[in-house]
């Protein structure tokens, strides 16, 4: 099924940590994954795994228990999806260390994104959570172990005091973390391989990164989720992990979640052309050079973070980049067999040419001011039959936008601290759209964090929080306008029970059709079943979207699971 594909793995990243889906949606989405070309999945749990014992109080609310995850398991068994769990084990450890009980084990008091490296109980407790995600994952080949983006790394006081010995550095430091971690993975699951995300691997030394012993033991996945991507870089950074002795390379796009942290429509053109830079890299090299790639989609750039785009407003994307993969490029047979999986009649992505690859953007800086645009869609008319009578009203363009600040130790003068609630603008008059979202006590609800969750973080993690997760080529621009959330209600909101037992029902649009040369931002409706006099949804002619023939895409009757922080 590969057909002339270089990547040999092609796994979709779940992230669970935000919006996490119900298995009973999972089972309608996992054949499509595998009918368009993925033969894996990266299972990035966070607290929606259901930990026991001393580690219960990891796990959210609302966390799958064990049988749903067995059925999770079997459910991609029967879809031949190969599952890799991801447990975070050194930075990106909100969800673990902003309980009082686990906080004197953070690099810095404030901030509890890294663990501190120094502390024997801060192994221990890795451990543990590796063991417990196993004991689910027995037949797991590969398990990843995160260890990106460690900030503050170095900075606590028992690192401080290391560091003034002679010849040990902040890369020694972090080194010494991966190898006990990957350790005790091989010595408890010999059978099983760690990963890990290569960005704290990219600045050491040949030398010292030989020395450390990690590449006998891991795999690095090198990520990258640029439009732009270097291609040449990026052939050296490959070449200089084999020197030093790594066995296997992976590599990581994105098709999904890493063009803002408050993006609500998916910028299809930018992952596409991620891709396309992707196959350009896996060409420059040995053809076994990269074991696979991981196409992440992101719900939340952290623990603490909004919500960005959702699974389902992804899935045209993911079919796009897929079959991309799947075929070596995105030519006019590709984008056929796109338009057939989504049951579309066009699939329009600007600036895409005849050409068997998208030609490289060129762009002034590492990111461009503004995103592209996502794709459109229109619903056909053989599928009328299906879901239609749908329509949503067209908004006046969204207040202009702002990118947040990403990286918590330098943020940008006058940004917003990355600990503090970001309110996306949009809607009419230049309100908060995201507060005409039905929302609930204590949790994320619609891109707009409830002040219960602001003030648990705050308390939590100081004054800055836990920092936004940096995108890779540099600050995102502003985000599409064709991004407008609506639904308001003239009701009061709902009780809290109520919205509880009866979880949202997510509606994605695409793009509605230019008129008298405008485009026309279309919006993301939010619909509940309890309340729908008061919540109602309006019709939307890409509604009428069908997988296949008959087959109903799941992407428009998609069920989120409630999950509290």
């Amino acid at each position: 099924m590969a057909g002339s594909s270089p990547f040999r793995m092609r796994l979709v990243h779940l992230d669970l940590k935000g919006a996490p889906p119900k298995v009973s949606y999972l089972s309608e989405i996992l054949p499509l994954f595998r009918a368009l070309g993925a033969n894996g999945l990266l299972i990035e749990y966070e607290d929606m795994f259901p930990y026991e014992g001393a580690l219960r109080l990891l796990r959210a609310r609302h966390a799958y228990s064990p049988s749903e995850i067995r059925e999770i398991l079997r459910l991609a068994t029967l879809n031949e999806l190969e599952v890799i769990p991801l447990v975070q084990t050194f930075g990106h450890m909100e969800f673990v260390l902003k309980h009082e009980a686990l906080a004197h084990l953070r690099e810095v008091a404030p901030f509890p994104n890294t663990l501190n490296p120094h502390e024997e109980e801060s192994l221990a407790l890795v451990g543990a959570m590796i063991d417990q995600v196993m004991a689910l994952h027995p037949k797991a080949r590969w398990l990843h172990i995160g260890c990106d983006e460690v900030y503050y790394l170095g900075e606590g006081e028992a690192s401080r005091r290391w560091l003034q010995q002679e010849q040990n550095t902040k890369a020694k430091l972090c080194l010494s973390h991966v190898q006990a971690v990957a350790s005790h993975v091989l010595a408890r699951h010999p059978a099983t391989t760690p990963l890990l995300w290569d960005d704290m691997l990219r600045a050491v030394p040949e030398d010292q990164l030989t020395a450390s012993g990690v590449p006998q033991l891991a795999q690095p996945v090198l990520w990258d989720y640029g439009a732009d991507l270097d291609v040449h870089s990026k052939a050296l950074l490959m070449e200089k992990y084999r020197k030093c002795g790594f066995s296997r390379l992976w590599a990581a796009s994105a098709f999904k979640g890493a063009t803002g942290a408050s993006q609500a429509l998916t910028p299809t053109e930018h992952h596409l052309r991620n891709h396309m830079q992707w196959l350009q890299v896996a060409a420059s090299g040995p053809a076994d050079a990269l074991q696979g790639i991981v196409l992440t989609g992101w719900q939340r750039y952290d623990h603490f973070s909004v919500l960005c785009e959702l699974l389902p407003v992804g899935i045209p994307s993911l079919a796009v980049c897929l079959q991309s993969l799947l075929h070596g490029g995105f030519a006019e047979d590709v984008k056929a067999r796109v338009e057939n999986f989504l049951g579309i009649s066009s699939l329009d992505i600007t600036g895409v040419t005849r050409g068997r690859l998208l030609p490289r953007q060129r762009h002034p800086g590492p990111c461009h001011a503004g995103q592209p645009p996502p794709a459109q869609l229109r619903g056909r008319a053989a599928a009328e039959g299906q879901v239609r009578d749908r329509l949503v009203q067209p908004l006046p363009p969204p207040a202009e936008a702002h990118p947040p600040s990403y990286d918590p130790a330098h943020p940008a003068p006058g940004a917003q601290p990355p600990g503090q609630v970001e309110h996306p603008r949009g809607g009419a008059g230049g309100g908060h759209a995201a507060c005409l979202l039905p929302r609930r006590r204590g949790r994320v609800a619609g891109g707009e964090r409830a002040p219960q969750l602001a003030a648990a973080a705050a308390a939590a993690s100081g004054p800055w929080g836990g920092g936004w997760r940096p995108v890779p080529t540099g600050r995102p621009g502003p985000r599409p306008q064709a991004g407008t959330l609506t639904g308001a209600s003239p009701c009061p909101r709902p009780a809290v029970s109520s919205l509880r037992r009866r979880p949202a029902q997510m509606v994605i649009t695409g793009e509605r059709s230019r008129k008298r040369g405008r485009r026309h931002p279309c919006s993301l409706a939010v619909v509940r079943a309890s309340q729908a006099p008061q919540w109602r949804i309006q019709n939307h002619p890409a509604t009428a979207l069908g997988w296949g023939a008959n087959r109903p895409l799941p992407i428009l009757r998609q069920h989120l699971s409630p999950r509290d922080e």
